[in-house]
């Protein structure tokens, strides 16, 4: 797939939608509460483990980071473009990797579904960006 097909731009739309879906929950304290509660009991029902207990400081980083990402998530289900795929292919190799450093450390099993979400999408939107550059480099040494 090329970053400037249909199909692409598609991608980007619907990891817009995925991540507008999953995190205005977190964008508020009053949200955040709530989601707190439904994560931490969804951890006990499957045995993936509760949440840590909340706190002002969690509930202000959880805010930040909902902000931020409903903003950016409205930017690509709105105005979808091949730059922001590569932008958002390269936040959610940041997002893997400081969610499996938390699961590396204690952090609540729970978070084991969002990884594999983030691997998911990051992978789909990052790999025809490789592809491409990988046919410019053979395509420079063949005319070389």
């Amino acid at each position: 797939m090329n970053p400037a097909a249909p199909a692409y731009i598609r991608l980007v739309r619907a990891s817009g939608w995925y991540d507008l879906i999953v995190t205005a929950g977190f964008a508020t304290p009053w949200t955040y509460a709530l989601v707190h509660d439904l994560l931490s009991a969804a951890g006990d029902a499957t045995g993936l483990g509760a949440m840590p207990g909340l706190t002002p400081m969690q509930t202000l980083y959880a805010n930040l980071m909902g902000s931020v990402v409903v903003v950016w998530s409205v930017l690509r289900v709105v105005r979808p473009l091949p730059l922001h795929g590569l932008l958002d292919g390269a936040a959610r190799v940041l997002f893997a990797l400081w969610q499996a450093y938390a699961l590396a450390h204690g952090g609540p099993a729970v978070l084991w579904p969002f990884l594999v979400v983030e691997v998911s999408f990051g992978i789909a939107q990052l790999a025809p960006w490789l592809r491409t550059r990988a046919a410019a480099g053979r395509e420079t040494v063949r005319h070389s």
